[in-house]
């Protein structure tokens, strides 16, 4: 394949798992210049004429949440519909920590859809984000937490996971669990060594239906872009993974001079009101709420059974509250768990009944769409990716673009709507393990992390 950027066109697509790992990509996309628009569903044709400078598409799906039977109906039409519009690469994007399972969100399931529908003889998995402090190395993932490095399968929040518990740090097993399919492993050694090109030719050799690729460094992204890139097929490359695919393309292009210029975004001004909405169990999430009620947010706590078991007065309550909060000037965090015995409660819910939490995000997303219209308030923080998922369609978003780095892997997005009240708002996606115990303060002030 030619190593030149095509001049026109699509160059990458990909499908998100769920919300917040989309707007991830997004962000490493628009901050190379790429002009990305993520659509909350496959755009049609007479859509991507509203962005005629977009060079990558994304579609937030919800995929992470959902069996692997959804998957087989689902998933299939949005891969073709994403064939269709054509790119040089086509991405399945899921978070950085892989998390998942034979029975919801399985990595396994999609890669096999689309190995058939994208038909590449085999599929690259790239999962290491090393800006993000994700690193996978001989196979096994790694992942930060609180400034330190974790085995997934011996981190804090990832190994106790309210849904798909981490219980294998070795990817391939981990696959295996939800696959048959052959995955081969590119290692770091061989990513290092003088022409490791020739070392992936005899990994080629062995017939795998995916390979692994370990990510460390820089340098290791430089290499990896460089495989997907130079060794895509031509009718383009079906990739599994997180952004760490994007970030590895984005690598080897600098290297090579090929990306355009980088672009200008309008500084990020503070606003007097923010709404932040958490369906997270994360003790990462937890500790960013316990910092913002410290200084000056106004918790208000989501009774989860009876939102979802749609109690008119507990929604209404909590509609009148927010609003009285926010008119005397506050800023306000909606939460539906907080500290271990919530999340304990919430992984109880969640296993009394599989879709508790989708039920529950949607009504989370209705609240907030009450306030948004009642309020007048203009930007967003939402934390929690099967919340954010969810959330995003109650708010009747068409579309996202990015409108400035915000938090590492969660940019300040701009939606794209019909109702005056949400187009033009601003949005942040972010998952449980993201940002610093302060970043609802720094998305209020819009101060970049």
């Amino acid at each position: 394949m030619s190593d030149e950027l095509p001049k026109s066109g699509l160059i990458l697509s990909y499908y998100g798992d769920d919300f917040t790992g989309s707007t991830d990509a997004l962000e490493v996309l628009g901050n190379n210049g790429l002009s990305p628009v993520l659509f909350l569903r496959p755009p049609s044709p007479e859509q991507m004429v509203g962005y005629p400078d977009c060079r990558a598409v994304g579609v937030a799906g919800v995929s992470r949440s959902q069996s692997p039977a959804w998957m087989s109906l689902e998933l299939p039409p949005v891969f073709e519909s994403l064939k269709r519009l054509g790119s040089q690469v086509y991405h399945y994007k899921v978070c950085s920590t892989f998390d998942s399972s034979p029975e919801t969100g399985s990595i396994g399931r999609a890669l096999e859809i689309g190995q058939q529908v994208f038909g590449v003889p085999f599929v690259p998995i790239v999962v290491g984000v090393p800006v993000l402090r994700r690193y996978t190395l001989f196979g096994n993932l790694f992942a930060d937490y609180q400034g330190n490095i974790y085995r997934i399968d011996r981190h804090p929040a990832m190994m106790s996971h309210a849904v798909t518990p981490m219980t294998e740090s070795d990817l391939r097993v981990h696959l295996s669990r939800q696959t048959s399919k052959k995955i081969g492993l590119f290692d770091i050694i061989a990513l290092q060594q003088l022409h490791p090109d020739e070392k992936f030719q005899e990994l080629l050799a062995e017939n795998p239906d995916a390979i692994l690729f370990d990510t460390l460094d820089q340098a290791s992204l430089i290499q990896v872009g460089g495989i997907l890139w130079t060794r895509r097929p031509a009718s383009g490359s079906f990739i599994v993974g997180s952004s760490g695919v994007e970030y590895a393309l984005v690598a080897y292009w600098q290297a090579s001079g090929l990306l355009p210029g980088l672009p200008q975004f309008a500084p990020v001004l503070e606003v007097d009101r923010l709404v932040v909405v958490s369906g997270s169990c994360s003790p990462n999430t937890e500790r960013q709420i316990l910092w913002a009620l410290g200084h000056g947010f106004v918790g208000i706590p989501v009774d989860a059974d009876a939102l979802v078991a749609g109690d008119e007065a507990t929604g209404r309550g909590l509609l009148d509250k927010a609003l009285l909060e926010l008119a005397k000037g506050k800023s306000v965090v909606l939460y539906t768990a907080l500290g271990k015995k919530d999340s304990t409660l919430a992984r109880a819910a969640r296993a009394r009944e599989s879709s508790f939490g989708m039920r529950l995000s949607g009504q989370i997303g209705v609240l907030l769409r009450e306030i948004i219209q009642r309020s007048g308030i203009r930007r967003v923080l939402i934390a929690g990716g099967d919340t954010a998922s969810y959330v995003g369609r109650q708010l009747g978003l068409e579309a996202l673009t990015m409108a400035s780095p915000m938090l590492p892997g969660a940019p300040l997005c701009h939606a794209h709507a019909d109702s005056p009240s949400v187009d033009g708002l601003e949005l942040v996606f972010k998952g449980g393990q993201m940002g610093t115990d302060d970043c609802f303060a720094r998305v209020k002030t819009g101060q970049i992390n």
